[in-house]
């Protein structure tokens, strides 16, 4: 089982979906008698907040704003992953696609995924109070507390599934403790979790043609001939694994007294 290389980039597809809710966010400042002077995108990097907070310290002061970080600006990342038992499906069911192989067409299919929560923290730095909840006043009421995106899952197969990302909490952080030339950083940091699921390796399967079965009067096979042959086969025989077909079933009986070997596929 383990050893057998396969990447469906399913917690990929997943984190670029869950930063693609935030990447257009904007923030929008006034004069004094509340005409727009300036409108930013606010950028948006997966990085841990740890980096953010280091930069911020390495330049605490307004007098260097020539190699300060520009504020606002967000980011995100991948905080946990646990596997959520209470989503477990029944593992008998599949997904199926057909393709065309090199001996006419196959069928591609995967089992039911398992179910994982991915947990993920966005934060948000910004210099000023207003500026912060202009960001967060464009998150919240989004998530109620879960909003749904749909995710391409498994591309080959085109698997498609629809994740709830729940809004869990959202924590403040005002670091302004200095004098008035200190820098000031408020941190919002809100924390997700995606309902997603994991799939596993696909196999592919081609087009069953034939199936013989030969019937015996006794139980001991390996000695005894074979007394009656069904074969069933589709209906037309050029089926394909998309194809909607039939199946043509044929009985023989037989009393020459040989046994079928699967080696020479031959009657001896």
């Amino acid at each position: 089982m383990f050893g057998t290389y396969f990447y469906n980039e399913s917690m990929r597809r997943m984190t670029v979906a869950f930063g693609q809710l935030f990447n257009k966010i904007q923030v929008k400042r006034k004069d004094s008698e509340g005409d727009i002077v300036q409108s930013m995108a606010v950028p948006l990097a997966y990085a841990p907040k740890e980096k953010f907070l280091t930069r911020l310290d390495q330049q605490p002061s307004l007098d260097e704003r020539e190699f300060a970080i520009t504020l606002p600006r967000m980011s995100f990342e991948i905080s946990g992953i646990s596997y959520d038992g209470s989503r477990k499906l029944t593992r008998v069911q599949k997904y199926k696609q057909v393709k065309a192989g090199e001996d006419g067409k196959v069928m591609t299919y995967n089992y039911t995924p398992v179910p994982y929560n991915i947990s993920y923290t966005l934060n948000i730095f910004t210099a000023t109070a207003e500026s912060g909840l202009q960001i967060v006043e464009q998150i919240l009421p989004y998530f109620q507390p879960d909003y749904t995106v749909t995710v391409n899952a498994v591309p080959s197969l085109n698997i498609k599934r629809d994740v709830p990302i729940i809004l869990n909490d959202v924590q403040y952080d005002d670091s302004y403790n200095g004098d008035f030339t200190q820098r000031r950083a408020v941190i919002y940091t809100l924390n997700f979790t995606a309902k997603t699921y994991l799939f596993g390796p696909a196999s592919t399967q081609g087009v069953v043609k034939t199936v013989q079965s030969d019937l015996y009067s006794d139980t001991d096979t390996t000695n005894k001939a074979r007394e009656e042959r069904i074969v069933i086969v589709p209906n037309p025989t050029s089926a394909d694994a998309d194809d909607d077909f039939g199946f043509t079933t044929t009985i023989t009986s037989y009393t020459d007294g040989k046994k079928y070997n699967p080696s020479t596929d031959t009657d001896e």
